[in-house]
This record gives C-alpha cells, sequence and structure tokens, in this order.
C-alpha cells in the first residue's frame, strides 16, 4: 500500500514530495487504463474486476485526502497573506482589496496551481473508475450472450 499521504503531509512547509507523488500516480494510471481493456479470457476478467477495482478505490481515495489537504495549506496560505495585505501593508486597505491582494500572491498563484494539477490527476482517476464501471458492465453482457448460446462469439480490438 502506497504511503504518498504521509509523504505529503510529514512537513507542510515542504511540498516537495508532491512532485514525485503525482508522477507515482502518473504511472499507476498508465498501468490502470491497460485494465480497463477486456482482453483474454472472460471469467479471468470477471474474477479479477473486483480486486482492480479495490486496488484503484484505495488510490483513488489517497488521492482524495492529498487534495483535501492541498485545500487546507492553500486556505491557510490566503488566509495569511490576506492578513500580511490587511494588517501590514502601507496604506488601509478594505478587506476586499486586501483579499484580492492576497488571490494574487505569487506564493498563493503557485500553490493554487498545484492544488489544480492535483484535481486533474484525481478527475483523470475517477475516468479510470466510470471505465472499470462500464467494463463490469461490458463482461455481464457478453456473459449473457454466452448463456444465450453464443459461445463462439468474439471480441476483436484493433
Amino acid at each position: 500500500m502506497s504511503t504518498w499521504y504521509n509523504k505529503v503531509t510529514l512537513d507542510p512547509l515542504d511540498l516537495s514530495p508532491l512532485v514525485d507523488c503525482i508522477s507515482y500516480f502518473e504511472k499507476e494510471l498508465l498501468f490502470a487504463k491497460k485494465e480497463t481493456r477486456i482482453q483474454g479470457s472472460l471469467e479471468k476478467s470477471s474474477a479479477m474486476l473486483p480486486g482492480i477495482v479495490e486496488h484503484r478505490y484505495s488510490q483513488l481515495q489517497e488521492i482524495e485526502a492529498i487534495l483535501k489537504y492541498l485545500n487546507i495549506v492553500l486556505s491557510r496560505k490566503r488566509h495569511s497573506k490576506f492578513r500580511e495585505y490587511f494588517e501590514k501593508y502601507q496604506k488601509a486597505l478594505t478587506s476586499r482589496d486586501a483579499e484580492k491582494y492576497a488571490e494574487n500572491d505569487k506564493e498563493v498563484y503557485e500553490l493554487s496551481i498545484l492544488v489544480n494539477r492535483f484535481a486533474l490527476l484525481r478527475n483523470q482517476w475517477l475516468a479510470i473508475f466510470k471505465a472499470l464501471d462500464f467494463k463490469g458492465y461490458q463482461l455481464a453482457n457478453i456473459i449473457k450472450l454466452r448463456v444465450a448460446g453464443l459461445e463462439d462469439s468474439e471480441i476483436n480490438i484493433n
């Protein structure tokens, strides 16, 4: 089982493990895409599907937890920058002006881009689950066809 959540959340000020985390989950995503294909023995594919779903779902849950953590870090950074602009800026700012300044601060902006990148990764994993759901549905349909007497049907993937 992967421990990326522990690695990423170990030090709130150091997000460098996130780069390796994204790389790891992108590689896993390539393997997961291959698992969505229907090929080989239907019995073997049907038997393996629950294990695949369980493994990939646990990875998705870890991604979700990291994304929630990143959103918390972003919120804290945004709030600290807001306070900095609101309380320590040379001229008096309205709360709305301080909020705009905080949103456009370089650190907040870069962290927002990082959170958005990780959200994209999460959405790609959600697509894998949609594909695995369809795979289960298609396997059930093919098995029903075989039960109905169409044993010689083939699945050709070009």
